[in-house]
C-alpha cells in the first residue's frame, strides 16, 4: 500500500487533512467518500522503505526515457494478450531490457506483485518512471479486466508523444547550432581578433570613427573583465533554474514559453495535442471526467496550462458542461469547441477527442516543417548587422587610412 496525504471537506464545509494508506489515488478518494469526506486534493508521499526493491531504487535512481515506456508497453501489451501472466511477463521484460535503471524498478515491482499488490499500486512506488497518468489508467485496466487494451492505448500515447518531441528537436536543431555559433564568434571576435586590429589603428595613429571605438571599448572590456563576465552568466543560468524549479517560476517560466516568437504557438498547439490525447485515452479507460482532467493537468508538463485544466474541472464540478467549461478557459478554437459540442451531443467525447488531437498534430507537423523557414529570416538578419557593424567598425579606418596615403 502507498501512503496519500489528504485534504477534504465534511458534510459541514470544515476542511480535513490527514493520511490514508490505499493502493492508489482511486482508492485513496473512495476511502475519503466513504468517511463521508469530499477529497480536495489527494498527493502520494514519497515512499522511504517498502522493501529491498524501493531501497535500491532509492539508491540508483536514473531517468528512464519514454523510448523504454514505449517499448514496455508494447510488450506488456503482446504478453497480457497472450495470456501470459502478469509476474512471469515482468520478469522477463526485466532480465531483457537494456536500462540497469528500469530492470531494477520492475524487478522491485515483481517483488511487490508477490508479496500481493496489485500492478499500479507497485508502479505507484516508482513515480519517477510511471507518472500518476500510467498508473491511474494501469488501474483502471486492473478493475475492468482490459488490461491488455490498456498496455496498447499506454504505447500508443508515448509513441506519439515521442514522434512529436523529436519533430521539434529535429525543427530546432539547426536554429540551436547557428545560435551557438554566433556565440562563438562574438567570442573570439571581440577577445583574439579586434585587439589586434587595435594594436595596428594605435600604432598608425588614425582617426576613429565612433563604431570602432564601441568595437574596440567593447573588446577591452571582455579582454579585461571576461572572467567576471563568466562567473555573471554561470550565476545567472544556476539563479534561473532555481527559479524556475519553484512553484512560482515554474509558472512564469511555462506561461512564457506560450508567448515566445515563432516557437511559442507551436508548442501551445503540441501541449493540447497531449491534452486532447490523454484525456481522451482516460475517458475511454473508464477513469471518471474531474478525476481525468486532475491527472491530465500533470500530463501536459506545463503549470499555466495545468492551471486553465484545473479551471476546467472546477467548472465541471460547479455544474457547467464541458463545453461551457471549454470555453470559459480560453483554451480552444471555435472549431474545436464545435468539436466538442458534438462529442457531448453523442456521447464520444473520447473520439472527438481523438479527432482534437489529431488536428492539432496536423498543425504542429506543418509548424514544424516550415518552422526553419521562419526562423532563417531572422537568423539571417542578425548575421548581416554582425557583418555589417564589422565592416563599419574595422575595415572603414582602414579604408580611411588607405585614401589618405593615396593622397600622400
Amino acid at each position: 500500500m502507498a501512503m496519500f496525504s489528504y485534504k477534504g471537506r465534511d458534510q459541514s464545509g470544515n476542511l480535513s487533512t490527514g493520511e490514508v494508506e490505499a493502493p492508489d489515488q482511486f482508492a485513496a478518494a473512495e476511502l475519503l467518500v466513504r468517511r463521508n469526506l469530499i477529497p480536495v486534493s489527494i498527493e502520494a508521499k514519497t515512499s522511504v522503505s517498502t522493501g529491498n526493491g524501493v531501497i535500491q531504487w532509492q539508491l540508483f535512481q536514473s531517468r528512464v526515457g519514454l523510448e523504454e515506456l514505449a517499448i514496455f508497453s508494447r510488450q506488456m501489451y503482446s504478453l497480457t494478450k497472450s495470456g501470459i501472466p502478469i509476474l512471469r511477463a515482468i520478469g522477463g521484460l526485466a532480465d531483457s531490457t537494456s536500462s540497469k535503471t528500469f530492470a531494477l524498478a520492475l524487478r522491485g515491482i515483481v517483488e511487490q506483485l508477490e508479496r500481493g499488490r496489485t500492478l499500479s499500486s507497485a508502479m505507484n512506488l516508482y513515480p519517477k518512471i510511471f507518472n500518476q497518468l500510467f498508473v491511474s489508467v494501469v488501474h483502471v485496466g486492473e478493475n475492468t479486466g482490459k488490461l491488455d487494451e490498456v498496455f496498447l492505448q499506454l504505447s500508443r500515447y508515448i509513441e506519439s508523444e515521442l514522434e512529436t518531441r523529436k519533430q521539434i528537436k529535429a525543427a530546432t536543431r539547426y536554429p540551436t547550432f547557428v545560435v551557438i555559433a554566433l556565440i562563438v564568434a562574438i567570442v573570439v571576435l571581440n577577445i583574439w581578433v579586434i585587439p589586434i586590429f587595435a594594436q595596428m589603428f594605435k600604432k598608425l595613429g588614425a582617426d576613429l570613427p565612433p563604431m570602432t571605438q564601441v568595437l574596440i571599448a567593447t573588446s577591452e572590456f571582455f579582454v579585461s573583465y571576461w572572467p567576471l563576465l563568466l562567473v555573471v552568466t554561470i550565476t545567472a543560468i544556476a539563479g534561473l533554474r532555481h527559479y524556475v524549479q519553484t512553484e512560482r517560476g515554474r509558472y512564469q517560466w511555462d506561461r512564457f514559453s506560450l508567448r515566445m516568437p515563432i516557437i511559442g504557438n507551436i508548442l501551445e498547439r503540441s501541449l493540447l495535442s497531449r491534452f486532447s490525447r490523454s484525456f481522451a485515452m482516460m475517458l475511454r479507460s473508464g477513469v471518471p471526467l474531474t478525476t481525468a482532467l486532475n491527472l491530465v493537468s500533470d500530463a501536459v508538463d506545463n503549470k499555466y496550462m495545468g492551471g486553465k485544466i484545473i479551471g476546467i474541472r472546477r467548472n465541471i464540478e460547479k455544474g457547467d458542461s464541458l463545453l461551457r467549461a471549454s470555453v470559459a478557459s480560453g483554451m480552444f478554437t471555435p472549431l474545436v469547441l464545435q468539436m466538442f459540442s458534438v462529442g457531448e451531443e453523442t456521447g464520444n467525447v473520447d473520439d472527438m477527442l481523438d479527432d482534437v488531437a489529431e488536428y492539432y498534430e496536423r498543425e504542429v507537423d506543418y509548424d514544424i516543417k516550415n518552422l526553419t523557414a521562419k526562423i532563417e529570416p531572422v537568423l539571417i538578419v542578425i548575421v548581416a548587422i554582425m557583418v555589417l557593424i564589422l565592416a563599419l567598425g574595422i575595415f572603414t579606418p582602414m579604408w580611411d587610412m588607405a585614401n589618405a596615403y593615396k593622397g600622400k
